[in-house]
């Protein structure tokens, strides 16, 4: 189909909700034509949860993605229902660069580019609109600006203020790759900063701007669990319990969850898993303090609480400058007291009496 001269193309920009998966908002594409009755969506941001095996695919990292389409209408209804903000930038394209971007849109819905493998920072709703854009424009049309001195860590951390647990989740989930600096545009804002100071041709890419949606962003609900309280509650409990079984229930736990981190990243194709170093706060080798006591091994009890000692001062020294020390300091200090409290035990052979 050949589009009108008075066809559009946009950017939507859509505010964050509650839910993890719209905590960092959306982005999406409009093209619409009033001539040739178009007015459509499309969304680079869908997946499938009753994909087989939909958890290890999105651990392992190859997930995938797809575009959907809806009317616009649909798209801003249901963001009305959920009550989230939708902004719209019309783009100051030449008629050629509205038509090469409308057929490859509806190319890509009926061939295998229509699914894509997601990645949280590389490949996403934002970067998958802002390739297109850099490609039927120009190159680096759309690039981030400002706040490049700053980790990818720091910038997504404030984003789970109100979501405790899905904080410090991501924290020690992700390793080195989201230390690095945010070089690159991968959140909705971003794109939309982007798209008010580009340009098309030595001519501004903005063509208009439209608020269709706006508003106040919600604090999370108040959670009873869900919250700095319960976390630093669960721990003082197990240090101040001060009961063996306790705190190897604790430590087994996290061993276990230590062994993950270090699977993951090893397994998923997903970058921001690899290298994780906080497996040397939710240490693998803590089980085998655990299966030493089993053992009634003293001195493999007092080894192992040296060298996870010794893997918590790395860890104390290399988090001193990183943007979730805060929320794992905690950990930190327990740790360290359950396994000074341990090791000391057992040096002094007092362990199993």
């Amino acid at each position: 189909m050949t589009l009108s001269d008075s066809a559009q193309v946009s950017v939507l920009t859509c505010g964050k909700g509650n839910e993890l998966y719209s905590l960092f908002g959306h982005t999406a594409l409009r093209i619409s034509d009033s001539a040739n009755g178009i007015d459509k969506v499309y969304n680079y941001g869908t997946f499938d949860f009753s994909t087989p095996n939909f958890a290890l695919k999105f651990v392992k990292g190859d997930l995938q993605y797809f575009v959907s389409t809806s009317t616009f209408e649909d798209f801003l209804y249901n963001y009305d229902y959920e009550k989230r903000s939708v902004f719209e930038q019309v783009l100051d394209l030449t008629q050629p660069q509205k038509q090469q971007l409308f057929n490859k849109l509806n190319t890509v819905l009926v061939s295998q580019e229509r699914f894509y493998t997601y990645k949280f920072i590389d490949r996403n709703c934002t970067t998958k609109v802002a390739d297109l854009i850099n490609e039927y424009v120009a190159p680096n049309t759309v690039v981030k600006i400002g706040n490049t001195e700053t980790s990818y860590r720091a910038i997504i951390y404030p984003e789970f203020d109100g979501h405790f647990y899905e904080q410090w989740g991501t924290s020690v989930l992700f390793g080195t790759r989201v230390d690095e600096n945010a070089k690159q545009l991968f959140l909705p804002i971003e794109l939309y900063q982007s798209i008010a100071s580009a340009k098309n041709s030595g001519k501004p890419l903005l063509k208009s701007n439209k608020s269709w949606l706006v508003f106040e962003e919600e604090a999370a609900a108040k959670s009873w669990w869900n919250n700095v309280y319960t976390y630093i509650a669960l721990l003082l409990l197990i240090v101040f319990v001060n009961n063996d079984k306790v705190t190897l229930v604790y430590f087994t736990v996290m061993s276990l969850l230590g062994i993950f981190f270090c699977v993951a990243g090893w397994y998923s194709f997903h970058t921001e898993l690899q290298w994780n170093y906080n497996a040397l706060l939710i240490n693998p080798l803590l089980l085998f303090l655990v299966i030493s006591y089993g053992r009634r091994n003293a001195k493999g009890v007092y080894i192992t609480s040296l060298l996870c000692l010794g893997c918590l001062g790395v860890y104390l020294i290399y988090m001193l400058n990183k943007s979730h020390l805060l929320i794992v300091a905690p950990m930190i200090v327990a740790h360290a007291v359950l396994l000074l409290r341990l090791g000391l035990r057992a040096k002094n052979k007092s362990l199993f009496r």
